[in-house]
C-alpha cells in the first residue's frame, strides 16, 4: 500500500508549506491529500508514476493534485523544492484565476493526465522559483511563523510558472472531456447529494461503466472517490470554522450515518473529526507547529 501524507501532520496554521531538498537517494512511492509543486534544480534522477519512468531534467516543474502518486529513483545530487497547498487552499479566490486554474486544475487532470501535470521551466526560472521556496520555508521556520510573507512567496512561485512554464513535449495536450467537466461541476455544486454513478452517468447520456472509466483517465479518480475526497474537504472546512457537532459536520456534506462519517474522514486526512477540530483549532491558537505524526516529521526535516 502506497504511504500518504496527510496535510494535517504539514500545514500547522496556514495554506502553505515548502522546502528545498537534495536528495542523493530515491523518494519511495507516495501519495498526498493536498496538491504539491515539485521544481527540479541541478542533479539527476528519475520521476515515477503511473505514467511509467522519465529522467528528470533542471527546470521541470511537476504539479500533482491530491491522490496523485509519485516516486524518485536514481536520485544523484538532485535538488527538488516542493512547495504544496492545503486541500482548503484549492478552493481560495487564487485557485479561481483563470491562469492559475489551468495551472492547478486544467493541466494535471486533462485526458489521461492522472493527477500530474510536468511543465518546462528555463533553468534560470527555476532556480528563481526554488530561491523562493528556500525563503517560504524560512518564514515557517518555528518560531517566526510569518505566514503572511510565505503566501507571498507561494504566489511569487505561482507567478513564475505560469509566466514561464511550456507544457512538455511529451505531455497529453490539456482536454478534460465534457461529460467529465459536466460530472465534476455537478458534484462540486451539490457534494451533499446522494449521488450514485448511475444517476451521474445518467445526466450526461452515458454508460455507468464508459463514464467511471473516462472519469478516471482525467482525473486519476472514480467518481466516487473524487466526491469523498470533495466531502471530506468541505468537512475539513466546516469542523475548523464552525461550532457544528461533528455528526452535523457529516450530515452536511452528505454522510448521514456518523460512525461512517468519522471512518471516511479518517481514511482521507488521517484523523477522525474530533481529532482535526481539536489540532487544528489549537494550532491556531497557539501559532507553533505541534509534535506531528512521523511522516510530518520527515517531511519537515526534508526527507518525505
Amino acid at each position: 500500500m502506497l504511504a500518504t501524507l496527510h496535510e494535517q501532520a504539514l500545514f500547522v496554521d496556514g495554506p502553505v508549506w515548502g522546502g528545498v531538498h537534495h536528495l542523493t537517494t530515491g523518494v519511495e512511492p507516495h501519495t498526498h491529500d493536498f496538491l504539491e509543486i515539485a521544481i527540479i534544480g541541478p542533479g539527476g534522477g528519475r520521476h515515477v508514476t503511473s505514467h511509467g519512468e522519465r529522467p528528470l531534467r533542471h527546470g521541470d516543474a511537476i504539479v500533482l493534485r491530491p491522490g496523485a502518486w509519485h516516486a524518485f529513483g536514481d536520485c544523484a545530487d538532485l535538488t527538488v523544492a516542493n512547495c504544496c497547498l492545503s486541500a482548503r487552499a484549492l478552493r481560495a479566490e487564487l485557485y479561481r484565476l483563470p491562469m492559475l486554474r489551468r495551472l492547478l486544475w486544467t493541466d494535471p487532470v486533462s485526458h489521461g493526465a492522472r493527477g500530474v501535470a510536468v511543465r518546462s521551466l528555463a533553468p534560470s526560472d527555476a532556480d528563481e522559483a526554488i530561491a523562493q521556496i528556500g525563503l517560504l520555508e524560512g518564514d515557517l521556520a518555528a518560531g517566526r511563523r510569518r505566514t503572511g510573507r510565505a503566501v507571498g512567496r507561494l504566489m511569487t512561485v505561482l507567478g513564475i510558472l505560469a509566466d514561464g512554464a511550456e507544457p512538455d513535449p511529451g505531455a497529453l495536450e490539456p482536454a478534460v472531456h465534457p461529460a467529465v467537466a459536466a460530472t465534476i461541476a455537478r458534484l462540486e455544486a451539490a457534494p451533499a447529494e446522494p449521488w450514485r454513478l448511475a444517476d451521474l452517468a445518467r445526466a450526461v447520456n452515458l454508460d455507468a461503466a464508459y463514464l467511471g472509466r473516462l472519469f478516471a483517465q482525467c482525473t486519476g479518480s472514480t467518481p466516487m472517490g473524487f466526491l469523498a475526497r470533495l466531502r471530506a474537504e468541505r468537512a475539513a472546512a466546516l469542523l475548523v470554522n464552525s461550532s457544528l457537532p461533528a455528526a452535523r459536520v457529516g450530515a452536511a456534506v452528505g454522510w448521514d450515518d456518523p460512525t461512517y462519517f468519522a471512518r471516511r474522514f479518517k481514511t482521507l486526512v488521517g484523523l477522525t473529526p474530533t481529532e482535526y477540530r481539536r489540532r487544528n483549532r489549537a494550532a491556531h491558537l497557539r501559532r507553533r507547529p505541534p509534535r506531528g505524526t512521523d511522516v510530518g516529521e520527515r517531511v519537515r526535516r526534508g526527507g518525505w
